[in-house]
């Protein structure tokens, strides 16, 4: 039998019904073929996983809902004294979840390749304790990307989104080494654009990022990228 979890927007740890994965759940039936059974508390899901018989499937509810998941303080500022404190303790808290949600499971497939570089308990914990595997989707990007990166093929146009450039300096740094031409799209390109002389309104901008922005175009400049 298969157990499915999955996020659906931003709920921030608290339950959103607009953010429900119960409203999905017709079109994964459909999808696989076999009618799918649905967990409204994924952290409290025992009796729904122990009902189910070989062949069947069950959808967890929005891992999100819960901040665990995330593993970041809630109500909480980082200018608090109390932050660091409160940091640990959740640490604590996602491992506690993880270790929940494995107990469900015999062993752990990752496909959300979306998601894998996130060190959030469903994407990374989970994989402490259940063998893990990746899935048939995440094997198909890491081939295509591997191959991108180890033997493009020219001109190589890389494109990135995103909202801060803070995220991205490791990437940027790497494409500007193999990438014939970078493209940079989403809210960074705004740091971006101001960093050049743009006018930008009220747009998302990393002001303190602006140095750092010019610094990453000289070396494009310089590399001839």
């Amino acid at each position: 039998s298969v157990i499915m979890m999955s996020h659906m927007g931003k709920p921030k740890g608290k339950v959103k019904k607009e953010l429900s994965l119960s409203q999905i759940v017709k079109n994964v039936s459909a999808a696989l073929g076999v009618e799918v059974k649905f967990a409204p508390d994924c952290a409290n899901a025992d009796a729904e996983v122990a009902a189910l018989k070989p062949g069947e499937a069950l959808l967890l509810e929005n891992l999100r809902f819960y901040p665990e998941e995330e593993g970041k303080p809630v109500g909480i500022d980082k200018e608090d004294p109390k932050y660091d404190e409160a940091k640990k303790e959740m640490k604590e808290r996602q491992k506690a979840f993880a270790k929940k949600l494995a107990s469900y499971a015999d062993c752990y497939v990752m496909d959300a390749f979306g998601t894998a570089h996130r060190a959030h308990a469903s994407t990374a914990g989970i994989a402490d304790y259940l063998p893990a595997v990746c899935g048939f989707l995440i094997k198909k990007e890491i081939s295509i990307m591997g191959k991108a990166l180890s033997d493009p093929a020219r001109p190589f146009v890389a494109i990135l989104g995103g909202a801060k450039v803070s995220d991205k300096i490791g990437v940027i740094n790497n494409l500007l080494e193999i990438a014939d031409t970078i493209i940079i799209g989403g809210g960074m390109a705004y740091t971006f654009s101001k960093a050049q002389g743009g006018e930008i309104g009220t747009s998302l901008c990393e002001e303190d990022k602006i140095e750092l922005a010019l610094g990453l175009l000289k070396k494009a400049a310089d590399k001839g990228v």
